[in-house]
């Protein structure tokens, strides 16, 4: 990030307050969801494993199901087709070319054998959803699971950081504390923002020239993003404003953005876009106030040498109007 060139200077009311966001380290947590489980280690254990099931269409706890379906390489669910060596040991069609056909627990060669027995199983089981701890209370057929954990409403989130690579996970508690806490976000209290964005030199424009801040409202968080970038052969700058949690939750807000300077201004108006879409994804889609340098420059007054750019706004809740099935500002 160019924080040597940008300095953003934040205000909730007229005070202004100077800050500067240090490089983050890069954390390497990992989803507080994430946990290893001990796959099935030979034939008679998943033969035992598969007698104690009971009748086909019980619903039955995670724990021993996901070791006998787990492929004891990349600890994975396993889905048809699955595969054994002669020795019973089963692992993923995947996982078969990585180890080049060789049993990872006997290094007999596996050759084609399928276990039909435990893709049967498979089918008659119904299980809980792997989220559950986040909170998740469905219970789906075993060949559905996948699909539904893809999707889920209470699947982790990403770290919304856009600065750096980084793969923590967590529900939007933990995020919020890493954001503070790792990467050194600034973070304020209230629905409305004035931030000045100062950059020495406003022709030298990059893409990892960007600010975030994280803002906390009506029992929710939201990120105000603000960067540089290329937008084809033209120098631009964009702000837009991302929903911590789903989209759905994210369509109760609208928020307002405004920049201007010498008599003249830029607005704009939308919706949060949810931290489920990735930072690049909100910014390629041109999803927020976008300004063109000459016109930054111009509302920056002066020589025009010195980019000085104050970006004003506030975040409403929207009301569901009963009668007319509609969402009014509140």
């Amino acid at each position: 990030m160019d924080f040597d060139n940008i300095e953003c200077v934040s205000t909730v009311d007229e005070a202004e307050i100077h800050h500067h966001n240090p490089h983050p380290r890069h954390p390497n947590q990992q989803s507080p969801s994430a946990k290893p489980h001990t796959a099935a280690k030979n034939g008679a254990d998943n033969a035992n494993n598969i007698s104690s099931i009971g009748s086909p269409t019980a619903i039955v706890p995670a724990s021993s199901v996901n070791e006998l379906l787990e492929c004891p390489v990349c600890t994975n669910s396993m889905y048809p087709p699955i595969h054994q060596c002669p020795n019973g040991h089963t692992l993923c069609s995947t996982c078969k070319v990585r180890v080049h056909n060789r049993c990872p627990t006997c290094r007999h060669e596996l050759g084609d054998i399928r276990c039909l027995a435990l893709e049967k199983i498979a089918e008659s089981l119904e299980l809980p959803c792997k989220h559950y701890k986040l909170g998740c209370p469905e219970i789906f057929p075993y060949y559905n699971k996948l699909k539904h954990e893809g999707i889920c409403n209470y699947r982790p989130y990403n770290c919304p950081y856009a600065g750096s690579e980084c793969s923590v996970v967590g529900d939007i508690p933990f995020l919020v504390a890493h954001l503070r806490d790792d990467h050194k976000v600034d973070m304020h209290t209230g629905s409305t923002f004035n931030h000045r964005y100062v950059k020495s030199n406003p022709r030298e424009v990059e893409n990892a020239t960007w600010m975030l801040t994280v803002f906390n409202c009506y029992g929710q968080y939201f990120c105000l993003h603000f960067e540089a970038f290329q937008l084809g052969m033209a120098p631009v700058y964009m702000a837009f404003l991302r929903f911590m949690g789903d989209e759905t939750e994210a369509r109760n807000y609208s928020y307002s953005l405004e920049v201007g300077g010498n008599g003249r201004k830029l607005t704009w108006e939308g919706t949060p876009r949810s931290i489920r879409d990735s930072h690049r994804k909100v910014r390629d889609s041109h999803d927020g106030l976008i300004i063109q340098r000459n016109m930054a420059l111009f509302f920056s007054g002066g020589d025009r040498k010195e980019l000085k750019l104050r970006v004003t706004g506030r975040i409403w809740k929207e009301e569901q109007n009963p009668d007319a099935g509609m969402c009014i500002p509140n």
